[in-house]
């Protein structure tokens, strides 16, 4: 496929794509009128938009569908919507690709994935709500391969594949995610299912991708959660960063399997070991065991998120729906619903029980006026602006030198719930190594802030470190989510530095804490801190010292999301 950029006057970005012209013209809003519209993030125009569905890359340009309703800011009237980029920062939409029309999906066109086919033949698999409005899985393809954007697409006459059978509640039987291909030459899906209340990857086998049959077991189950929503299964290297294509076999030796399940408001996952012979899937710690909270991806606004393999630089790339925290009232006033959170990199950490994840690289892309800091004593009780970048759209790196720890508090790590911890310990109730970290989105006089901090604890013997995004003081408007979400971060602050990086961008605050090994991402909503009129600034409210390492802060640019305008007449020979 050929695809070209044209920079004008160093502002927009012209994607002129073979047969398509696109018109340079930036939908976000303006501030003025939508202070709480993202900059960077990636939202469609107007109206709700929720689950990512099916992201790939394909010959060249990277594909995110998600689900949209096209007639207003709340959810119904679900159909696949379709933007394309070359980079997972700017992006052109494009036409609905999945909307109902048969019996099939007359009532929605649901969650699914995409997986890539032998011969290069991408093919979608998603949930439909039949005449009956029970769940059924059916299949679409390009109407063209052709067409380098894969505009069209067309549904199997052979729809629903599978069906909700054999004692399976039809109102629980959805969200199929990428296929991966055995050893036998058989693909594989899960459908996320409950049985008997309890959260469910039903397998699925297929020689020819169209007859699926249900396999005696599920590929796991587990009896302490409920509806498990659109599940994920992928490998991941045991050693270093590379992301490994969903139907690589590497070995127990060279590879783990992660399985993710949406449920409880949060995306949890569990990290096993994976027998493609035996479809046999263990896991040492399963979902909700053990005494130390589950693993989650995010531990504030994150949901419904699917992963995929980009052949192109060997990763896998993380997204999740990050929804309003707002009323409804606000979101019809608004216009829109929803936005997707910054793609992410996402590896096996080096302890091998966690995953680690990072914005992916093209975002330094959007870079502008940077201000960097070194080695700055924070006393006990400072305060003090970071000055010189755009404070309501910035990304803002930190690490922090600590004093001697053995001056910590105490704390039993076994009784500990991390979300409590940092609801009753604010940034405002002082400790001693700790609460330091950044206010973002603040008002001038700190009336308005969103506090992302962190606590140092003494715990049988080692330290553990409490991460919190407080958003209790966000904004000055009543009757909205400030939930405060908190979580420990799996480092030794004897041995390492503790680091923040927070993206803001006017109404989300995604933080990475500890190079990505926990992540809280906030929405809020400031009436004061808006525009021009929001700070940054670093804070230490602990009794004992703290130095800033390093700090790099950048001002974002906006990035480009256009749509498409026109097709080109063909050229006359």
């Amino acid at each position: 496929m050929e695809i070209s950029v044209v920079w004008i006057l160093g502002i927009y970005f012209v994607p002129v794509f073979y047969g398509f012209e696109v018109e340079a013209r930036n939908l976000q809003s303006p501030q003025i009128e939508q202070p709480y519209r993202t900059a960077y993030h990636f939202q469609p125009p107007k109206n709700w938009m929720n689950d990512p569905n099916g992201p790939m890359y394909y010959k060249g340009v990277y594909h995110l569908f998600y689900q949209y309703n096209p007639y207003g800011a709340l959810w119904g009237n679900i159909v696949w919507g379709h933007s394309i980029s070359y980079d997972l920062i700017n992006w052109v939409h494009l036409d609905h690709a999945i909307y109902p029309s048969d019996p099939f999906d007359i009532n929605g066109c649901w969650s699914g994935s995409v997986t890539i086919l032998p011969g290069d033949k991408p093919a979608i698999l998603y949930t439909g709500a039949d005449t009956k409005k029970n769940q059924v899985q059916n299949l679409a393809v390009p109407k063209n391969l052709s067409d380098p954007l894969l505009r069209e697409w067309v549904k199997s006459n052979q729809n629903p594949l599978m069906t909700p059978i054999d004692g399976i509640d039809p109102n629980f039987f959805r969200d199929p995610t990428t296929a991966w291909q055995g050893p036998d030459r058989k693909w594989r899906v899960i459908i996320g299912s409950q049985i008997n209340g309890h959260g469910t990857a039903l397998l699925y086998q297929s020689l020819d991708f169209v007859t699926w049959t249900r396999s005696q077991k599920p590929l796991h189950s587990s009896n302490k959660t409920i509806m498990w929503e659109c599940p994920d299964f992928y490998p991941v290297n045991i050693h270093g960063k590379n992301g490994v294509d969903t139907s690589m076999q590497g070995g127990a030796t060279a590879t783990k399997h992660v399985l993710k399940a949406s449920f409880n408001s949060s995306d949890y996952y569990v990290v096993g070991n994976y027998e493609p012979k035996t479809d046999q899937y263990l896991v040492v710690t399963d979902f909700m065991d053990g005494t130390q909270p589950p693993l989650r991806y995010d531990y504030g606004k994150f949901y419904a998120s699917k992963t995929f393999y980009d052949s192109a630089k060997q990763r896998r790339i993380l997204w999740g729906w990050i929804n309003e925290s707002d009323r409804e009232s606000d979101d019809i006033k608004k216009g829109w619903s929803g936005l997707q959170s910054i793609p992410r990199s996402i590896w096996l950490g080096k302890n091998g029980r966690q995953l680690v994840q990072w914005p992916i690289k093209e975002i330094e892309k959007l870079h502008g006026k940077q201000v960097n800091i070194h080695n700055k004593e924070l006393e006990g009780g400072s305060v003090f602006e970071v000055v010189g970048i755009t404070a309501s759209q910035a990304d803002v790196e930190v690490s922090f030198d600590l004093p001697n720890l053995q001056e910590a508090e105490f704390m039993d790590l076994n009784l500990a719930n991390p979300q409590l911890l940092c609801s009753q310990k604010t940034a405002y109730n002082k400790g001693v190594i700790g609460p330091f970290g950044l206010l973002a989105l603040a008002s001038n006089d700190l009336t308005e802030q969103t506090a992302i901090f962190f606590r140092i604890f003494k715990s049988q013997g080692k330290y553990a470190v409490l991460m919190c995004s407080d958003q209790s003081r966000s904004s000055l408007i009543p009757d909205l989510d400030k939930t405060t979400y908190g979580a420990f971060v799996d480092l030794d602050p004897l041995r390492e530095k503790i680091s923040l990086r927070s993206l803001i961008d006017h109404s989300i605050v995604e933080s990475f804490g500890g190079e990505g090994r926990t992540c809280i991402t906030a929405r809020v909503y400031p009436s004061l801190a808006i525009g021009e009129e929001a700070h940054l600034y670093v804070f230490n409210n602990g009794s004992q010292s703290v130095k800033i390492l390093s700090l790099s802060g950048w001002s974002m640019k906006k990035a480009q999301i256009v749509p498409i305008q026109k097709r080109r007449k063909p050229p006359i020979n």
